[in-house]
C-alpha cells in the first residue's frame, strides 16, 4: 500500500520528470544563421557613399582584451567606422551582427555598454526615424562622459524582423524560439559628438537614409529587415 506521503513524492518526481522533456522539446535547435546565405558585413558597407566617406585619420578605441572577449563570444561579425562629409561633420557607425540569440547570447543594448564604460545615459526615447524604405523604430539616447555629450540612435533586427528595442526584443526571442529556431540578429548604431542634441538626431538620420539608399536590396533587409515583416 501506498503511503501519502509516498504518494506526493511520486506525483512530484512525475511533474518534474514532464517538465524536464517539456523543456527540452521546446528547447531551439535550430539555427537561422545556418539557413540562409553567408555574408561579410564589412565588405557590405560601403566606405564611401553619397557625401560620406571613411575618416581614415580616426583610429578606433582598442578595448580591453576582456571586454574583447567577450563580444567576441557574442558577436560573429561587427563593423565599426568613423564617416565624414563635405562639411567635416563626423558619424560614427557601429555594427554587431550575433548569429545566436538564444538566451543569454542576445544583442547587448548601447545603452547597458556605454554605462559600463562610464558614461550616464540623460535621455532614453523611442521614435520613428522616417525613411524611403518605411519608418525605423529608433531608440534615442544621450550618453555623457565629462564634456563628452554623444547622442546616438539605433536599432535592432531579430531574424529579418525590425523591432522595437527593450521588450520587444525579448518578445520576437521567445517566440522565434517555441517554433524550434534560434534567430540571429544585428544591431546598427549610429552617434556622434555635440551637445545639440536635435542637430545631432538630425545629421545621423541624413546619415543612415543615405547609406539604406546607397547599399543593394540584399543588404538593406540585413540591416532593417524584410520589408513588411
Amino acid at each position: 500500500m501506498i503511503t501519502k506521503p509516498l504518494s506526493i513524492s511520486l506525483i512530484l518526481c512525475a511533474l518534474m520528470l514532464a517538465s524536464a522533456g517539456m523543456t527540452k522539446a521546446l528547447t531551439p535547435t535550430a539555427r537561422q544563421a545556418d539557413s540562409q546565405p553567408r555574408f561579410n558585413l564589412d565588405a557590405m558597407i560601403p566606405s564611401s557613399f553619397a557625401e560620406w566617406q571613411v575618416d581614415t585619420s580616426i583610429v578606433p578605441l582598442k578595448l580591453d582584451p576582456e571586454v574583447q572577449a567577450k563580444l567576441d563570444k557574442l558577436y560573429n561579425q561587427t563593423v565599426t567606422r568613423t564617416y565624414i562629409n563635405r562639411d567635416g561633420s563626423r558619424v560614427m557607425l557601429s555594427i554587431a551582427y550575433g548569429g545566436d540569440q538564444s538566451e543569454g547570447l542576445g544583442l547587448h543594448r548601447p545603452e547597458v555598454c556605454y554605462a559600463a564604460q562610464g558614461f550616464s545615459v540623460e535621455s532614453d526615447k523611442v521614435e520613428d526615424m522616417g525613411t524611403a524604405f518605411g519608418r525605423l523604430p529608433v531608440k534615442r539616447l544621450m550618453a555623457v562622459s565629462g564634456e563628452r555629450r554623444e547622442p546616438i540612435s539605433y536599432w535592432i533586427t531579430i531574424g529579418n524582423e525590425l523591432i522595437k528595442p527593450g521588450i520587444g526584443q525579448k518578445l520576437t526571442q521567445i517566440r522565434l524560439g517555441l517554433t524550434g529556431t534560434v534567430p540571429d540578429g544585428m544591431l546598427v548604431r549610429v552617434s556622434s559628438i555635440g551637445a545639440d542634441t536635435a542637430a545631432g538626431y538630425r545629421l545621423q538620420d541624413k546619415f543612415v537614409n543615405d547609406l539604406l539608399n546607397a547599399v543593394s536590396q540584399e543588404t538593406r533587409t540585413r540591416l532593417i529587415g524584410a520589408p513588411g515583416v
